[in-house]
């Protein structure tokens, strides 16, 4: 039975941001994948268009979300489904970070405006 403790999680980070990740192929998971992301104060991370959907789930504090041309803020208890082909950047207003749990299907990648390709260890 594949149980990942917190103290075997790893933490990954760009962009000031954390990911601590508990389910990817590494850890036995075949289809899906799952983190906690930790977004610091003052944070803005660059926009990307992610290939899978995702669903962010906001656990303590708030952020600013700009999916696609429309902005909007969310804050703990709210849920943002991000379907795969869509332009998400996300940044922290607040003076608190926010701490986010994160789903998506194995093989994610996140292509930034420039053209640089991500493949986020978190989520492969």
């Amino acid at each position: 039975m594949p149980v990942i403790r917190s103290s075997d999680a790893v933490t990954h980070e760009i962009h000031g941001a954390r990911f601590v990740s508990y389910a990817t192929p590494l850890t036995g998971s075949k289809e899906l994948c799952a983190w906690r992301g930790e977004v610091p104060p003052g944070m803005k991370g660059p926009a990307h268009t992610v290939s899978k959907e995702e669903i962010l789930h906001v656990l303590i504090g708030a952020l600013r979300i700009t999916l696609d041309a429309d902005t909007t803020d969310i804050s703990a208890g709210d849920t943002l489904i991000i379907n795969a082909g869509s332009t998400l950047a996300l940044e922290n207003p607040t003076d608190q970070t926010a701490l986010t749990w994160v789903t998506t299907s194995v093989g994610l990648t996140a292509d930034l405006a420039d053209g640089t390709r991500i493949t986020p260890p978190w989520a492969n």
